[in-house]
């Protein structure tokens, strides 16, 4: 089937890309795996006509928003994320009534009719730089409240109001688990996301993005021991991609259901033409590519 895959991708000049969430035979057969917004830039540089996008809708959204001539293909209709869904663009139009001179921040995990809405993006680790780089003093963060809350400590002199909304995954990490876990694991080095509570941070040894804990343990010494607050896909590609060190999952049900509903059956469907492609209205498509420039600028 990968052999079926390759063909079909060169034959419809078509660019696989998988996010770090996905099964690893998805990740084996993309032309690039990385986190979100690696993945737009990606889709952006690549010189195909058609991106196969398995992740997840907003992901997708965000690809064709950067590259509007390209056809983008989201495998499985259907994999959208809890937290995406989460703020509406009404919601994001009260806040401006009641905060009227406050900027708006989206994280890159929300809609394009939401970041359409939005003064500029950010990603888990840019959204430190994106805070310092507007000039309102206020800013109104969406819709991760958790993330939200670690910018907030790390950028005092702005003030922050956040959205009540959260990755229904990292938002069960508790302090109760980083404190099993060392047990269980005695000194092994324990990488969140800042998207877990900031209780859960707090007593971590590190925090950042999916790149960023790979990263911190890609480049480790061997021999390393390592637990991971973030979804079982990370686990599997550093057991790839980092040998000589250990590395344990913080909770056993750590899995994000809707990215990995895409099978490999999925993505011959995409590359076959059955799966309809991402359709965004051009006003739409507009504001939110000035939402995401914003942030590449910073």
């Amino acid at each position: 089937m990968t052999t079926e895959i390759r063909g079909l991708a060169k034959r419809n000049d078509a660019f696989i890309l998988a996010h770090y969430y996905q099964t690893m035979d998805i990740q084996r057969i993309a032309d690039a795996v990385g986190d979100s917004f690696e993945l737009a830039k990606r889709a952006a540089a690549a010189p195909h006509k058609t991106l196969i996008f398995c992740g997840v809708r907003f992901m997708a959204e965000s690809a064709k928003i950067l590259c509007p001539d390209k056809t983008v293909i989201l495998p499985v209709e259907d994999a959208g994320c809890p937290m995406a869904d989460m703020v509406t663009p009404e919601d994001v139009r009260r806040l401006r009534e009641r905060h009227p001179g406050a900027a708006v921040m989206a994280y890159v995990n929300t809609s394009a009719a939401v970041k359409a809405e939005c003064d500029i993006c950010c990603t888990s680790s840019s959204a430190e730089r994106v805070a310092h780089s507007v000039s309102e003093e206020e800013i109104i963060f969406l819709p991760d409240q958790n993330l939200g809350a670690y910018i907030a400590d790390r950028v005092p002199d702005k003030r922050f109001i956040l959205y009540d909304g959260h990755c229904p995954v990292h938002n069960r990490v508790t302090a109760g688990d980083i404190r099993a876990a060392r047990k269980t694991y005695p000194g092994a080095k324990i990488l969140l996301p800042p998207e877990c509570p900031p209780e859960a941070v707090a007593l971590a040894d590190g925090a950042g993005s999916t790149s960023w804990i790979l990263n911190e343990v890609e480049q480790s010494p061997p021999g390393g021991r390592f637990i991971i607050g973030t979804e079982q896909g990370i686990v599997d590609r550093l057991r790839e991609t980092a040998p000589g060190r250990e590395c344990f999952i913080l909770k056993p049900d750590f899995i994000c259901e809707d990215m990995r509903k895409t099978t490999i059956e999925d993505v011959v469907r995409a590359l076959n033409g059955d799966a309809p492609p991402v359709e965004l209205d051009k006003a739409v498509m507009d504001a939110a590519r000035a939402a995401l420039t914003r942030m590449i600028a910073v």
